[in-house]
């Protein structure tokens, strides 16, 4: 397992790596999973265990929100003045991102054929 967690955070020390060489705005780690994508494209070899280890990771992921909850605190007065706006901006983007994914959603429908009838209905 610990050869599975060295090439896990091999692509994503690649990707930090790749975003300070070029001064790219994506973040290091975003640019690790595209490498991994990538690998796991190409057909490469991973480590076995390499899905026990990700699974490791992800069971406790809910650890990950700590230093983001302590930034939050830190920023309180920033918050309280600038709160409603962030506010606004995050019901802006939930609306948009919801309305994308209905888009999408029915437009890939329509492309399969897919009928939304109820089951029941088509019978009658």
């Amino acid at each position: 397992m610990l050869h599975a967690f060295a090439v896990l955070l091999g692509l994503q020390l690649a990707g930090e790596a790749l975003v300070r060489a070029v001064g790219s705005p994506l973040p290091g780690p975003v640019i690790g999973l595209v490498l991994l994508f990538v690998w796991l494209v190409t057909k490469l070899p991973l480590p076995q265990e390499t899905g026990a280890a990700a699974d490791g990771i992800l069971k406790h992921l809910s650890l990950l929100f700590v230093p983001a909850g302590v930034g939050v605190v830190q920023q309180l007065p920033l918050l309280g003045t600038e709160g409603w706006k962030l506010l606004a901006i995050i019901l802006v983007s939930i609306t948009l991102s919801l309305t994308a994914t209905a888009v999408t959603f029915a437009a890939l429908a329509k492309l399969m054929k897919i009928d939304s009838e109820a089951p029941e209905r088509k019978q009658r």
